[in-house]
């Protein structure tokens, strides 16, 4: 069927209001505070749907549907991790971010260690999260090349530069704000889909739920010991503990939004609340995906890959007007996630190197400054996902694989910092070195699954990294707390 004019209006109505929308926020930046904190006064509620949007990309929106379309909703699993790790960031982690004046997580680690991990710490972030935002940049031309014609890297250049308009101009205020407001359209435009589903498989969700019982696709937990698989009841609940400890209690993309708090209090309630709506979202986006394997029952491979199942779907069997909001819902969450890893990156750029070896520049350089190192990171995301054009395999896997190599060495060491007194600069650098290593080999010399991964990388950097602290004891004049 494809879209008509009522859907490009509805696309082209939506990218032009959220841009203007950011922009609203250009006249309050005033000081970093207000450009990489938003001046600390937001409330949790907004700051708990921001970190929904930031951990939801188009790799959510696209490739967990089609996750559940070839196996089933086993990754709920995972999900389950992802909120015991918000309890333990609550008591662990949150705490000693609020003793004090922090823009980034790696401002902790100077603290307690010193100046050379926290340049390794934030300079592990910044390689990490590029790769990682790279392929899911590269996502978001799956579903506008499905449905608008443009070629992949149009499309990832429209909407690499309306977001950082944006972005450039409102900083963190801008970034959270727009967030709000694209959680509620990606989520609300879901939902419409999940409905239109349900109108166009006969007999709705009784048949659905007929077919899909009987080959397992509804089967949520598998309780295997077995490493290599990668939705376990035990990989999902420990090794997503793990993970998220590590991307939302060491990652600055998270722990930005946290220091915009208006207090530690605050920062637990957005904290905890987001994990059950994100209990909620993903269970949506894994049901759908199991409505679309009833509906069309064919092998993904019919579509090329499972990523274009949704998309194609929203294209050629939505109604018009409603296929032109998913659309529009589905960049919704693309733009959210993109100007929140170019606003952390160049909070992170600033805050972690330039301002601590120019400790002498003035307000007004900085914020020119932070503003031209957010265009500079605009660039290289653009880049990397050109390159991730070439990557095979389900988008969403791929990136919290590049993720998870660094996120072990970096937890690692943050528990070092916060849970030892022992632990000192050069114990913890070679801890860091090891964990990383360790990570790269699981990555690239075994079949162990990506979800055990943060986890290993944990214990041998915290491991090592006591151990060696003993040797290197009074080496390094560290902090020690």
């Amino acid at each position: 069927m494809g879209l008509n004019r009522l859907d490009f209006l509805i696309i082209a109505l939506y990218l032009a209001g959220i841009t203007l929308f950011g922009l609203h926020f250009r006249q309050r930046k005033r000081s970093l505070r207000d450009y990489f904190l938003a001046g600390r006064d937001i409330p949790w509620w907004a700051i708990a749907l921001s970190i929904v949007a930031a951990e939801t990309s188009t790799l959510t929106i696209i490739s967990i549907p089609g996750l559940s379309y070839d196996t089933n909703l086993a990754f709920l699993q995972v999900v389950l991790g992802y909120i015991v790790g918000r309890v333990v960031i609550s008591f662990v982690l949150l705490p000693h971010y609020f003793r004090g004046e922090l823009y980034t997580a790696y401002e902790l680690i100077e603290k307690r260690f010193g100046s050379k991990l926290r340049s390794l710490t934030a300079g592990l972030f910044l390689v990490t999260r590029a790769a990682a935002e790279g392929v899911r940049v590269y996502a978001v031309s799956i579903v506008v090349s499905i449905a608008i014609g443009t070629g992949e890297v149009a499309s990832i250049a429209i909407i690499t530069i309306l977001t950082l308009i944006y972005t450039f101009e409102g900083g963190l205020a801008a970034v959270i704000w727009t967030d709000v407001v694209q959680t509620v359209i990606y989520v609300g435009g879901t939902l419409v889909g999940l409905v239109t589903i349900l109108h166009l498989v006969p007999g709705g969700w009784p048949t659905i739920h007929a077919l899909a019982a009987h080959p397992g696709k509804l089967q949520m937990f598998n309780f295997s010991t077995n490493p290599m698989v990668p939705y376990t009841f035990w990989a999902g609940v420990v090794g997503g503990a793990f993970l998220t400890t590590a991307s939302h209690g060491t990652d600055q993309l998270i722990v930005q939004r946290l220091l915009a708090a208006r207090g530690e209090k605050q920062s637990v309630m957005a904290l905890l609340s987001s994990g059950v709506a994100i209990l909620f979202q993903f269970a949506l986006f894994l049901i759908v995906g199991v409505m679309l394997w009833a509906f069309y029952r064919v092998p993904s491979a019919n579509f090329g890959t499972s990523d274009r199942i949704y998309p194609t779907f929203i294209v050629t069997r939505m109604p018009h007007g409603i296929s032109g909001l998913l659309i529009a819902a589905i960049l919704a969450a693309a733009m959210s996630n993109l100007s929140a890893a170019l606003n952390s990156l160049s909070s992170s750029s600033i805050m972690d190197f330039y301002v601590r070896f120019r400790p002498q520049t003035d307000e007004r350089r900085r914020m020119r400054l932070s503003r031209f190192s957010t265009f500079l990171w605009a660039l290289v995301l653009f880049a990397l996902a050109i390159v991730a054009l070439h990557k095979a395999g389900r988008v969403v896997e791929v990136g919290l694989q590049i993720a998870s190599i660094a996120y072990g060495a970096l937890l690692g060491v943050f528990l070092l910092g916060v849970l030892t007194r022992r632990a000192n600069q050069a114990g913890a650098m070679l801890g860091m070195v090891f964990g990383f290593a360790a990570e790269l080999y699981l990555w690239l010399g075994t079949r162990v699954a990506w979800t055990w991964w943060v986890m290993i990388g944990t214990a041998v950097t915290f491991g090592i990294g006591w151990l060696a602290s003993a040797a290197f004891e009074g080496t390094d004049g560290a902090i020690r707390t």
